[in-house]
C-alpha cells in the first residue's frame, strides 16, 4: 500500500473536517450575535451558549489547521527492522481470534479510518495506546494493550 496516498487521503478528510468545523463556527456566531438572541433576563441564556459553541468550535477548526500542517510535513519512511516500528509505519495485526487489522501510524490529529478500495486502514498516532505499544515492535511480535478490564494480545505480520 502506498503511504503517500494514505497522508493524501488523511488530509483530505482532515480538509473536510476543517470546512465543517468553520462552518458550525460561524453558524454559532450568527446566532449569538442575532439581534433576537440578545438576552432580555438572566435566564435568557440562548447568546452565551452560542458564543460558547462558537468558541469551541473555532477551537476545533484550529486543532485541525494544526494537524493539517503535521501532516503536510510528515514524511513516511521505509521501514528498518533494525529500529522497529516508528512514526510512518504501515502494522498490519492480527488479534487473539485472527482478526486481522491495517495500522498507519502517523502524527497527532489524524486519527480516522480510511478506505482505500483494497480494505480499511486505521490511521492512528504514536500517542494513542496501540500506538505507544506498537513502537520498537518487529514482525512476529506480539503487543499486548490493557483496555478498560480487558487485556487485548495482537500479533506483528507484517510491517512497511
Amino acid at each position: 500500500m502506498d503511504k503517500s496516498l494514505l497522508q493524501q487521503l488523511v488530509l483530505e478528510r482532515l480538509a473536510e473536517n476543517l470546512l465543517q468545523a468553520e462552518q458550525a463556527a460561524l453558524a454559532a456566531h450568527e446566532t449569538a450575535t442575532h439581534e433576537e438572541n440578545i438576552a432580555e433576563n438572566k435566564y435568557d441564556t440562548l447568546g452565551l451558549e452560542a458564543a460558547y459553541l462558537a468558541t469551541g468550535q473555532a477551537r476545533r477548526a484550529e486543532a485541525i489547521r494544526q494537524a493539517m500542517a503535521h501532516w503536510r510535513q510528515f514524511r513516511p519512511g521505509a521501514y528498518d527492522a533494525s529500529k522497529g516500528i516508528q512514526l510512518g509505519a504501515l502494522v498490519c495485526l492480527a488479534d487473539a481470534d485472527g482478526n486481522e487489522q491495517e495500522l498507519f501510524l502517523g502524527p497527532a490529529g489524524g486519527s480516522m479510518k480510511l478506505d482505500t478500495g483494497a480494505g480499511l486502514v486505521q490511521v492512528i498516532s504514536t500517542d494513542a495506546p496501540l500506538g505507544k505499544a506498537l513502537l520498537g515492535k518487529c514482525e512476529g511480535d506480539e503487543v499486548s494493550l490493557q483496555v478498560a478490564p480487558r487485556r487485548q494480545q495482537f500479533e506483528v505480520l507484517q510491517v512497511q
